[in-house]
């Protein structure tokens, strides 16, 4: 099967803060390569400042001006890269859609949220109605466009729907502004959602319902997905493939079930293993990872995890090691090209 999204090479730099001009710009994302098959989920796993952010927002399009971003991010056979703005705008909301972080930033507040989903209707008709098979003049009217909210806020389980469609935000609950993210997002019947730490803010309970909602949406919808967080165990929970990033590069990908049970490069097992666990001995200290992520602009010349690795050889501090197939995935580790 062809891949819905194919990411070759991604490099995103951000200028110093010092503002000169001669300095060499500090990359956030370096050599990031993967891909996404139509139905499937990708996790994308790492510590806060890993560059997974960075590279989902470099694939919308939504990195601020002063941002450089090179490689290929193809899309459907369409590099997006290469996009104009009024391409990108036809794109993103309606085949490809963003589920944030924190709803009550990402929602307007002074905006009844049954209006925010019928603004995205309204903004992209032509690309729902085409999803759908449907007429493609691209006309919907606001009173149509409504309804369509309030069908997808009862397809994300709001309760009275057609109610609470006219609350704003700062009237609902964090889990609830959470589906409206979500009614959002899939309003147009997009082909994949990239979700950003999408159960973060909510608690255990909230979280749960919403990764049950999301694989609901997924079998209904047949939707991609690249899934991002720093929770491990939500990552296990929905994922088909991982991808585990460091300092801006993935250092391991392979199946869910493979890199959980049996990580291969030392940051993966680093990450495990300082993850508490029903079976984890509440009297021996979780094992903790020594040191700290470097900044993008003080990274080692080999590979990015070599200063805190454990079982570094004379061979990773020389240059940034490929991904290479190891262990039945890839594998970006000096050890197993030695």
């Amino acid at each position: 099967m062809a891949p819905l999204l194919e990411v070759r090479g991604l490099r995103v730099q951000f200028p110093a803060r010092n503002g000169r001009l001669d300095a060499p710009l500090p990359a956030a994302v370096s050599d990031v390569s993967f891909d996404i098959t139509a139905g499937e989920v990708l996790g994308l796993v790492g510590e806060s400042g890993s560059g997974k952010s960075a590279t989902a927002l470099a694939i919308m399009r939504l990195l601020p001006p002063q941002a450089r971003v090179e490689g290929q991010i193809g899309f459907c056979g369409e590099n997006l890269l290469d996009a104009g703005d009024e391409q990108m705008r036809r794109i993103r909301g309606a085949r490809v859609a963003m589920i944030f972080q924190e709803p009550m930033t990402a929602l307007n507040p002074v905006m009844r949220v049954g209006e925010q989903v019928a603004e995205a209707v309204l903004a992209h008709a032509g690309a729902r109605q085409k999803a759908q098979g449907g007429r493609q003049d691209g006309r919907v009217s606001k009173s149509q466009a409504w309804e369509l909210a309030v069908e997808a806020m009862r397809e994300v389980r709001i309760a009275e729907a057609e109610r609470r469609a006219r609350d704003y935000p700062h009237q609902l609950s964090g889990g609830m502004r959470q589906r409206v993210m979500i009614a959002m997002a899939i309003v147009n019947r997009p082909q994949m959602l990239i979700a950003d730490e999408p159960t973060t803010a909510l608690d255990v309970t909230i979280q749960a319902q919403i990764l049950e909602l999301l694989a609901e949406l997924r079998r209904k919808f047949e939707l991609a997905m690249l899934f991002i967080s720093h929770d491990l165990a939500v990552v296990s929970q929905v994922s088909d493939r991982v991808a585990v990033m460091y300092a801006g590069s993935i250092v391991e990908l392979g199946g869910a079930r493979q890199v959980f049970a049996a990580p291969a490069h030392p940051y993966s097992r680093g990450l495990l293993h300082s993850a508490p666990t029903l079976r984890t001995d509440r009297r021996r200290p979780l094992e903790a990872i020594e040191g700290a992520v470097p900044s993008p602009g003080a990274l080692p010349p080999g590979c990015r995890f070599e200063p805190r690795c454990p079982l570094r050889v004379s061979e990773c501090a020389r240059a940034l090691p490929p991904l290479v197939e190891a262990a039945g995935r890839l594998v970006r580790c000096p050890r197993f090209q030695i």
